[in-house]
């Protein structure tokens, strides 16, 4: 795996490229069969999800089969690492690689601090009533719903979230009050219109139990390097002709028409910042044995459980 730093045109830091080559399907797999998809770990089933026929929502049911691909993060760790979310990018980065079971497979990919779900300016919530509204309820079934929510703003914990009483969650409060609360995970899927927790449940526990600010990394999928290229090329092509545009409007009517330069030159900058960090679509696998074998894994993980929609 290859990784580079992402900037702003400010120079500043907002995420790691990770380039990823030679594994081609991923131990944590979205799977599709029509509007029906199921999430695996190493063939374990994690979410099944029914993708309503109207784009509507999504049912889904969580089984208790997800496991972490970040290790347990160490106290000292974290104080060593706490402020710096480009020294964990990279911590976590390496930690994904390693890890059979995340979703990382070939191509490239965007580890960023730039989350969207990052508080909306205008609401006056206080953050544990903010992230509390972001948590998508029901367990272990539940439903994303589009039609009333935008779920590209809600966050799907992979496991039921854990009592703010509970012991991991007391000992993350702790940092949550002193500031050195490792970043929580999130995978962005784009079948689910909504954002996964890979790692720390118990960290977003926390935060929301002291109404603190979670610390956030995204993951997505960016534009494949030969598609980025192609487009970084379109991007330069539409700034060169911006340039001899402006340099014709000046020769006709002089100094009052603004340096070509000064206008194009920042639509430049944005452009090629956004083609390195837009998210693009999930991929997804066929499942082998298409719905019947969804149905049949779903008959089995929910003990015949009448939750599917049709």
């Amino acid at each position: 795996m290859q990784r580079s730093n992402v900037t702003r045109d400010d120079g500043a830091w907002t995420g790691l490229s990770l380039d990823v080559r030679d594994r081609h399907r991923p131990g944590l797999c979205v799977l599709s069969a029509g509007p029906l998809l199921l999430i695996s770990q190493q063939s374990h089933p994690v979410l099944l999800a029914d993708v309503d026929e109207h784009f509507q929502g999504v049912d889904f049911w969580r089984t208790d089969a997800y496991r972490s691909c970040i290790p347990p993060l160490r106290a000292d760790v974290a104080r060593a690492l706490a402020g710096s979310p480009e020294r964990w990018a990279h911590r976590f980065a390496q930690y994904l690689i390693d890890s059979s079971g995340s979703p990382l497979h070939e191509g490239r990919w965007l580890l960023s601090a730039q989350s969207p779900l990052r508080r909306r300016h205008g609401t006056d919530a206080s953050h544990a009533e903010y992230w509390s509204s972001m948590l998508v309820e029901g367990h272990p079934d539940g439903c994303i719903d589009w039609f009333v929510h935008s779920s590209s703003w809600e966050v799907l914990p992979l496991r039921q979230m854990p009592e703010p009483g509970g012991s991991r969650v007391k000992a993350y409060r702790k940092q949550a009050r002193e500031g050195t609360l490792p970043p929580v995970l999130l995978w962005w899927v784009s079948g689910l219109d909504c954002h996964l927790v890979l790692d720390g449940h118990a960290r977003l526990a926390a935060a929301i139990a002291e109404s603190v600010e979670p610390a956030l990394l995204h993951l997505h999928r960016s534009a494949p390097r030969n598609d980025l290229a192609a487009r970084i090329d379109d991007a330069v092509g539409f700034y060169e002709r911006e340039l001899a545009r402006f340099a014709e409007l000046r020769a006709v009517h002089g100094p009052a028409v603004p340096d070509g330069a000064a206008i194009a030159g920042p639509q430049l900058v944005r452009r090629l910042h956004e083609l390195d960090a837009a998210a693009q679509l999930t991929w997804a696998w066929p499942l082998p044995g298409g719905q019947a074998q969804w149905r049949r894994i779903a008959r089995e993980v929910t003990s015949g459980q009448d939750w599917l929609r049709s």
